[in-house]
């Protein structure tokens, strides 16, 4: 009885099954979001602590980073109710922590204020409206186009994490050894979910992520991060149990100098924290929107204002507790492709971030090579917006072929945006079709014109 009433509560607030969905798919769509996005735990600590020295760095950087994946994906679930999970940004911690700390030697804690100032700025803008207004202006084809694109993007994500796809000072980019641990393990899972998929099994992705960590467990396989020199590792087991206390960021929280942020001097790095958060989130969030069927027609995502404020305010809360920018992810894909349709998914993430504080073993048993299958063949279905484009009109179709192209290889779903914004404005301008594009967006083109121009990172 109490369950059934709970449920109530669940669908009334979140609007389940006008959705389309069920709490346990929601449930099941969270924690597929997780186990594709819960290697940040790791990653974003490693990146920032290299410019973060305070006492157990690592430690107190992966609770910071935990909480600022917990609140952004609580606020996105609880406020604007979509199944977005968010968590501190890769590529931008970089960018803080070796362009801005290191390179250009600004005390970590003004970084800090820079992400704190940009998101102040993201929640201005979303309040006012202007983002909103911003979206609405890019084309339908271009918004297709950033949901391909981010799907691309996430095809190659996961056949890097694979080793599948590996660099090379030649080529930049060449096929992997086929017969090592990780790609052996990430094709077994690419092979095992997409066979359920195309049975249309439920819970297909995940059931493939659970497969492929049991096979890398039991085989013993070198899959994990660890080793000397970087070197691969088996699953070394729970040694220290699964259970363990967390290191709370004494020497982080509050530490940033927001004034310190306003000096001339480190205008520029707001701006780009600002900038690359803005267009990259915005396209994360307009391509997981369409992909989950919120867009209307003409663009229109609803409850937009409190969706673009949950990214600028979580953007704000994780530098207030010592990380760099939080932001939407393009990994929340993997539990919308699960069934995830509302705001109960992204609780879902929320709540797991916070038990993985006491779980980060546990966590830690799920390997690189076990989520890869998940975000390529996640990117495999997001491609299929390419099919609502019309091929026939070339001033359409190129803006639409550099934004999906731009976006793996640079790394950057802003930059694919960039390239697509400013081409098609470009297109229709000089081939006698200037009419037929939104005003502001010839003003959006001309400021990304101009950042690559005076900001270029």
């Amino acid at each position: 009885m109490q369950n059934t009433l709970q449920q109530g509560w669940l669908e009334r607030y979140f609007g389940i099954h006008a959705s389309g969905s069920t709490v346990p798919r929601e449930v099941r769509a969270g924690l597929t979001t997780f186990l594709t996005m819960s290697y940040i735990l790791f990653v974003n600590p490693q990146i920032l602590s290299a410019a973060i020295p305070v006492p157990n760095a690592f430690a107190q950087l992966l609770t910071s980073t935990a909480l600022a994946a917990a609140f952004g994906s609580l606020f996105m679930g609880l406020v604007a109710k979509y199944p977005f999970a968010q968590a501190p940004g890769m590529g931008l911690n970089a960018y803080f922590a070796f362009t801005v700390v290191l390179g250009q030697k600004i005390p970590w804690q003004t970084a800090l204020g820079a992400v704190f100032v940009s998101g102040v700025l993201f929640v201005l803008l979303s309040v006012l409206g202007v983002r909103q207004v911003i979206v609405k202006a890019i084309p339908t084809s271009l918004k297709f186009a950033v949901t391909a694109g981010i799907g691309a993007f996430l095809a190659f994500i996961g056949l890097k994490n694979a080793g599948i796809v590996v660099a090379n000072p030649a080529t930049f980019v060449a096929l992997g050894q086929l017969t090592s641990a990780p790609v052996l393990i990430a094709l077994f899972g690419i092979v095992v979910t997409s066979v359920l998929m195309a049975r249309r099994v439920i819970g297909a992705i995940l059931i493939g992520i659970v497969a492929s960590t049991l096979l890398a467990i039991v085989t013993r396989a070198p899959v994990y991060a660890g080793g000397a020199n970087g070197a691969l590792v088996p699953f070394g087991g729970f040694t220290n149990g699964v259970v363990s206390a967390p290191v709370w960021p004494t020497s982080l929280v509050g530490s940033l100098d927001i004034s310190g942020a306003f000096g001339l001097g480190l205008l520029a790095v707001v701006f780009t924290f600002f900038f690359v958060d803005f267009f990259d989130a915005t396209g994360t969030l307009t391509g997981l929107a369409s992909r989950a069927g919120y867009l209307s027609e003409d663009g229109d995502l609803p409850r937009a204002r409190r969706t673009f404020a949950a990214d600028g305010l979580a953007a704000m809360f994780g530098a207030f507790m010592g990380t760099s920018t939080t932001t939407a992810y393009i990994e929340s894909a993997s539990g919308i492709e699960e069934g995830g349709r509302t705001g109960l998914t992204a609780v879902v993430v929320g709540v797991l971030f916070l038990l993985a504080l006491l779980l980060t073993p546990l966590a830690g048993a799920v390997p690189a090579a076990a989520t890869a299958p998940a975000l390529v063949l996640v990117g495999a279905m997001m491609l299929s917006s390419l099919a609502r484009i019309d091929w026939s009109d070339a001033s359409t179709t190129i803006p639409v072929f550099l934004t999906l192209i731009v976006m793996p290889l640079t790394y950057n779903i802003a930059n694919g945006v960039s390239f697509g914004v400013i081409s098609y404005c470009a297109i229709k301008a000089l081939g006698g079709e200037a009419r037929k594009v939104h005003p502001l967006l010839y003003v959006v083109a001309a400021l990304l014109l101009a950042r690559y121009v005076w900001l270029s990172e």
